[in-house]
C-alpha cells in the first residue's frame, strides 16, 4: 500500500513505480470507509491492474459548518479497510494539496439536474462536488471511476461533468449497498443512536413497499403514498421524497422509462439519502 498527498507525488508514482501498470481505477471518498466503500474499491481493483483510492473530506460541498465539522474522520482505520479490499495506493491530501490558498467552488449549472432535490435543499452543495470531482479527476486521470448509486443525483451530475468536459475516464455506477436491516450504508449512519437506527428504517421500508405498489398505479400515486407514510413514522423527518424519471430526474408520469424514487429526511439530527429503482 502506497500514501501519497500531492497530485505531483502520484505523477511521480506513474513514471516510476507504476510503469509497467495497464488500466487506473480510482475511487473518490470522504473517508470513514465501510462496506459499500469496500464494495467499489473491490471492483476497481478486480477490474483494473492499479486501484487508487482518494479520502478527502470536501469542505466546498458542505452547506453546514457543523456538518462538516461532525463528519467522521478516521483515517487510519480507511487505509486498513481499503488494503483489506485491494486497494494499492490512497491519495490522501490536505485541503491546501486540493485547493492551494483559495478554498472556493465553481458555479456548476446543469440546468434542472442540479436545481432539483439535493441542489435545491443544498445550494451550492453541487458546486463543490462537480469542482472537486474535476479536480480529483485531473488529478488521478484514472482509466476508471467508480461511484455509488447512493448518491444517485450526484452519480448523474458527474457523468454530465464527464460528458461535457471530455474527460477521458470513464464512470462506473456501482450497485447501492445496505446493511442486512435494509439500511443504505452511509458514513452517517455511525452518528445515529440504537433508536435511530431503528427509526431510520422507516426509509428503506417505505421505498420498498412504493415498489410493490409500482405499476399498479400511477407514479405520482406512489409517490403521495410514500410522502404521507413516511411523514407519520416516528423519529423520521422527511425532507423530501420523489418519484422522478432516471435519466433526467423529471417528474415521472408514467411507467414507461426507468422509475426511481429518491428521498432525503432527518432523522437523531443526521441527515440520510436513500433511493430505489421501482419498476
Amino acid at each position: 500500500m502506497i500514501l501519497f498527498t500531492h497530485p505531483d507525488e502520484w505523477k511521480a508514482l506513474r513514471s516510476k513505480v507504476f510503469t509497467s501498470a495497464g488500466s487506473v481505477g480510482y475511487v473518490p471518498t470522504m473517508g470513514a470507509l465501510h462496506a459499500g466503500h469496500g464494495s467499489l474499491i473491490e471492483r476497481a481493483a478486480k477490474e483494473n491492474e492499479i486501484c487508487v483510492c482518494s479520502i478527502f473530506v470536501n469542505p466546498t460541498q458542505f452547506d453546514r459548518s457543523n456538518d462538516l465539522e461532525a463528519y467522521p474522520r478516521t483515517l487510519s482505520a480507511d487505509i486498513e479497510l481499503a488494503k483489506r479490499y485491494g486497494c494499492d495506493a490512497i491519495f490522501a491530501p490536505g485541503v491546501n494539496d486540493i485547493y492551494g490558498d483559495k478554498v472556493e467552488s465553481l458555479r456548476a449549472d446543469y440546468g434542472f439536474l442540479t436545481e432539483t432535490l439535493e441542489g435545491a435543499e443544498r445550494p451550492g452543495h453541487f458546486d463543490g462536488v462537480v469542482t472537486i470531482v474535476r479536480l480529483l479527476l485531473d488529478a488521478i486521470q484514472a482509466d476508471k471511476a467508480y461511484f455509488g448509486e447512493k448518491d444517485f443525483q450526484q452519480l448523474a451530475i458527474i457523468r454530465e461533468l464527464v460528458r461535457r468536459e471530455q474527460i477521458p475516464t470513464e464512470i462506473m455506477p456501482c450497485t447501492l449497498i445496505r446493511d442486512t436491516d435494509g439500511l443504505a450504508m452511509s458514513s452517517r449512519n455511525v452518528r445515529l443512536s440504537p433508536q435511530g437506527r431503528q427509526n431510520a428504517l422507516a426509509i428503506y421500508r417505505t421505498l420498498k413497499e412504493m415498489a410493490e405498489r409500482a405499476t399498479k398505479v400511477d407514479p405520482q400515486m406512489v409517490q403521495h403514498w410514500g410522502q404521507r407514510h413516511l411523514e407519520q413514522q416516528p423519529g423520521v423527518e422527511l425532507e423530501y421524497l420523489s418519484v422522478v424519471y432516471a435519466d433526467d430526474f423529471q417528474e415521472a408520469s408514467d411507467w414507461s422509462r426507468e422509475v426511481r424514487a429518491l428521498v432525503a429526511a432527518w432523522v437523531d439530527g443526521v441527515r440520510l439519502i436513500d433511493n430505489m429503482a421501482l419498476n
